[in-house]
């Protein structure tokens, strides 16, 4: 594959320069995939070379550029070498570059890509992904879309690349609306409509318990003092709220596998009431945690110290906010799991909550914090049904599968199929998706139903198309790992597309030659081994039919 020749030219730069090959492999960049058949293979930025101190910055980088370039040779696998303004561009011999691409592609079959040299230098990693987290005893609202399909693809990508992956879901399942909730089951709900639609009766409580709470102040009261039993351990209390979270998970479960997505732990900031009082016991004893005067308690995070710049870890009652509970969390977990690095999905309103985060508990002495990450995103605007504005989630994936089927059954290239609902499912969730990962992830992006399921243009549906009539990747998987970005990888497939597409008109493999014949099968069916690869990836699972 790819590396084969990378190695070529690394070869050559060890003996010029000195280091060992395995240095430069990720410093020569393939080209993006062209049309164009005279573009280059891969290139080479000379400032990289610089920056790695393996040239002297003693003259310009166009001159480091043309003094390198002169020590480089063409050989029987290496064609061309042209100058670029900073760089080196490399062409190779396209026939044999094909030919061990389409041997690589056909020998590693799913492993094709993540087996890599560019992964030689890479060490393996215990890796915890922290997404989706939406709150119990509530439907699965839209918005937790991005967590959910953004932090399965970067599980999917760290575990395909070897890292031991685990995959936690924070629940919301603590708090004063909980207080409400139970208030409002004892004074509206019933247990016959819990057990047909749970979690929309839960809803339907909790939006009639609130409403009454407006004007009843005996409401509120209560509800605090429902909430105040449910952290003392009351009994009754207690297993109201474990039911709630037992058919709730079960309910979310039910998303998750139609979307193919599952979890190592499912975990929530109840299990951190007691340990984030032995956070804020040890803040206290190290000095960081201090008193405003109105009794909040805060840690400084000014450089100055001046408490221009704090995080509120409990509020003047004594009680602990959310950020007391994360910081015992990822605590919990390192003393857990031992994990090399631990990467949070959220939107990005959540930016400076990780920030304090990750400041305390470095404060606190846990030099680890240095391998936390947050990955932040944008908002979606726009998602609507036919029924108007969209609160949960089903209702999303409901209308994908629904208009799916419906432009199915009006196309003349749809094949007859076993499970057309099915068919439909997996293509409208993975129109989302794509649509979803196309752009930068702090991105906003409005949500348009008709450009989504188009089946022409960088669509999830053309992506499927494509792998269903076709039934230099490795450096894009190498991008995605370093950023955590699925744009890299949707391009490159949507590119591979647009490519497939045109060879699959221009070289017949039906009436042709047997040996010519037999090329181009394997050309169309490395290529849809690349597509399938990298569609699982993303967390789509590829259709065979449509």
């Amino acid at each position: 594959m790819a590396c084969y020749f990378r190695r070529a030219i690394a070869s050559q730069l060890s003996k010029i320069l000195g280091p060992a090959e395995e240095n430069f492999l990720p410093l020569i960049l393939a080209i993006p995939v062209s049309k164009k058949h005279h573009s280059p293979d891969f290139r080479l930025s000379v400032s990289s070379l610089v920056e790695n101190g393996w040239i002297q910055p003693d003259r310009s980088v166009q001159a480091q550029t043309e003094l390198l370039a002169k020590q480089l040779k063409c050989d029987s696998l290496l064609d061309e070498i042209h100058l670029n303004q900073g760089g080196i561009h490399f062409k190779f011999n396209r026939k044999l570059l094909a030919e061990r691409v389409l041997q690589q592609v056909l020998k590693d079959g799913p492993y094709f890509g993540v087996k890599s040299q560019l992964f030689s230098l890479c060490k393996m990693k215990k890796v915890v992904v922290e997404f989706s987290s939406p709150n119990i005893a509530k439907k699965f609202h839209a918005g937790h879309l991005r967590s959910t399909i953004i932090g399965n693809f970067i599980a999917n990508l760290k575990g395909a690349l070897g890292h031991s992956v685990t995959r936690i879901n924070y629940l919301g399942d603590w708090g004063l609306q909980f207080g409400l909730l139970g208030i409002g089951f004892q004074e509206f709900g019933s247990e016959e409509k819990l057990k047909s639609n749970p979690l929309q009766h839960l809803f339907d409580v909790y939006v009639q318990v609130n409403k009454t709470a407006e004007k009843d102040e005996n409401i509120k009261k209560s509800a605090q003092e429902f909430f105040r039993r449910l952290e003392t351990g009351d009994v009754q209390a207690l297993s109201l709220w474990q039911h709630f979270r037992k058919i709730s998970i079960e309910e979310y479960e039910r998303i998750y596998k139609r979307l193919g997505i599952h979890f190592e732990e499912y975990s929530g900031e109840s299990l951190y009431q007691k340990s984030s009082q032995t956070v804020l016991d040890q803040l206290e004893k190290q000095g960081l945690l201090k008193k405003t005067k109105e009794g909040v308690g805060v840690v400084d995070l000014s450089v100055a110290r001046d408490m221009t710049s704090c995080a509120t870890l409990v509020r003047s009652n004594g009680t602990s906010l959310y950020l007391t509970r994360d910081l015992a969390a990822a605590i919990d977990r390192m003393d857990r799991f031992n994990f090399d690095e631990m990467i949070y999905v959220t939107d990005k309103g959540q930016q400076n909550h990780f920030t304090q985060m990750f400041q305390i508990l470095k404060a606190m002495g846990h030099t680890w914090a240095e391998h936390l990450y947050h990955v932040p995103f944008g908002i979606v605007q726009g998602m609507k049904t036919r029924k108007g504005d969209v609160v949960f989630l089903e209702d999303v994936l409901d209308e994908a599968r629904s208009r799916m089927l419906q432009n199915m059954s009006i196309s003349k290239t749809t094949k007859n199929l076993d499970d057309p609902e099915e068919t439909a499912e997996d293509v409208g969730t993975s129109a989302i998706i794509i649509q979803d990962f196309k752009g930068p992830l702090l991105s906003d992006y409005k949500f348009e139903w008709d450009r989504i399921l188009q089946s022409q243009g960088d669509t999830g549906v053309f992506l499927q198309y494509t792998h269903a009539r076709l039934c230099r990747y490795d450096e894009v998987l190498f991008q995605s790992s370093k950023n955590l970005q699925p744009r890299h990888l949707v391009n490159f497939l949507l590119m591979l597309c647009r490519l497939a597409a045109v060879a699959h008109k221009t070289l017949p493999v039906k009436n042709s030659p047997q040996e010519l014949a037999q090329a181009r099968l394997q050309l169309f069916k490395g290529t849809c081994t690349v597509l399938a690869n990298g569609m699982r990836l993303l967390g789509i699972k590829p259709v065979i039919k449509m």
